[in-house]
């Protein structure tokens, strides 16, 4: 695929989003939320904080439960705390509940792990099958979501040969404003989905500092989303084989796709077997065009040197994946098969591109 040079533009200032800390891999600071005044047209604000521990000695002992509590079209910020452990539960935040921060007590990542096994071809209990974004652990539809300092688990088994359907979610996302920063989303296939309400709808996702873990279209799904700064790490499939595919995104025609940026893709897997991603043309939708781009990236010799390609009957070069700058052994020159950002290009490719006016705060 070609990229038809553009007009060069002038360079725009550094976002607001480094004074922040976003784009350092700090955490976020989150601000108290000053409780509302109830009145017959304003909803009740929920409490500015509620701890959750497994122990008993918070206000649940469960995320759910805590999400539960938040009263429906909350006006002002309200802060889950999870303290340390492992919370095997499935998770849903609905539309109707945006401003939840969930933010793990601790620096680390890995000292809260909500986990939960659904794939999609998993028995529902009522009949039918969960499929694929319904096998989310965690599943955010509302708004101006964040997470902070924990990581999201799904650990099916992908040698249950009882189940033909194997993709199995950690994260679904489907709200516009979504911060994860220093969070872990690990599973094998269809790890993260990052969506969005709509296919005519935007959802905007800041992804910083993360570890995301996976072998077949890990990172997908239709939403306007950077991956910053993140650790992505490729693993076997579940008979020791090596392959898969990074992301596939379903971008809907005139909107941002995935950015990657300032990150590195490796793992223990064998030379030249993942591609970085393909163009999901969710439902055979013509009218979808797929975007990728990784740049200023390290990729390891894991990464094939055609790192693109087609997935059922869609070409990839008919949709827009491209590199730039990127480094390391599976980095590689320009041509047909590598697209490149030419300089003036990737000025338009930059993080407050993709954000599109949206300055992630706390």
């Amino acid at each position: 695929m070609t990229l038809s040079p553009r007009r060069p533009r002038r360079r725009r200032p550094a976002p607001l989003i480094g004074s922040l800390a976003l784009a350092t891999g700090v955490g976020l600071a989150v601000a108290p939320a000053h409780a509302a005044t109830p009145s017959a047209d304003r909803p009740t604000a929920a409490a500015a904080t509620i701890v959750v521990a497994k122990d008993g000695s918070g206000a649940y002992t469960t995320v759910q439960a805590a999400v539960d509590a938040v009263p429906a079209n909350n006006p002002s910020t309200v802060t889950i705390s999870v303290k340390p452990g492992t919370y095997r539960e499935t998770v849903k935040v609905p539309a109707n509940k945006p401003h939840i921060r969930l933010v793990g007590t601790t620096s680390s990542k890995n000292d809260v792990t909500i986990v939960y096994n659904n794939a999609s071809g998993t028995p529902k209990p009522g009949g039918g099958t969960y499929g694929t974004s319904g096998s989310a652990t965690v599943a955010v539809e509302a708004d101006d979501f964040q997470a902070r300092n924990l990581q999201f688990v799904n650990d099916f088994n992908e040698g249950n040969t009882g189940i033909t359907d194997k993709q199995a979610v950690a994260l679904r996302t489907a709200g516009d404003r979504i911060v994860l920063d220093n969070i872990g989303a690990l599973g094998d296939q269809d790890t993260l989905l990052l969506d969005s309400a709509s296919k005519d709808k935007v959802g905007r996702v800041y992804v910083n500092n993360a570890w995301i873990q996976g072998n077949v279209d890990f990172i997908f799904g239709r939403a306007s989303a950077v991956i910053n700064k993140s650790a992505i790490r490729l693993v076997k499939r579940y008979d020791g084989s090596s392959g898969g595919y990074v992301a596939a995104p379903s971008t809907a025609a005139g909107k941002k796709g995935f950015l990657f940026i300032n990150s590195n893709i490796t793992g223990d897997v064998s030379s030249r077997s993942f591609y970085l991603g393909r163009p999901w043309h969710a439902g055979g939708d013509a009218s979808l065009d797929p975007q990728a781009i990784v740049r200023n990236t390290d990729l390891s010799a894991a990464v094939k040197t055609t790192p693109w390609t087609d997935m059922s009957g869609f070409s990839w070069k008919d949709d827009r994946f491209s590199e730039y700058k990127n480094t390391g052994a599976g980095s590689g020159a320009a041509s047909t098969d590598r697209p490149q950002l030419t300089d003036a290009q990737a000025a338009d490719y930059e993080i407050a591109d993709w954000l599109g006016g949206w300055q992630p705060s706390s």
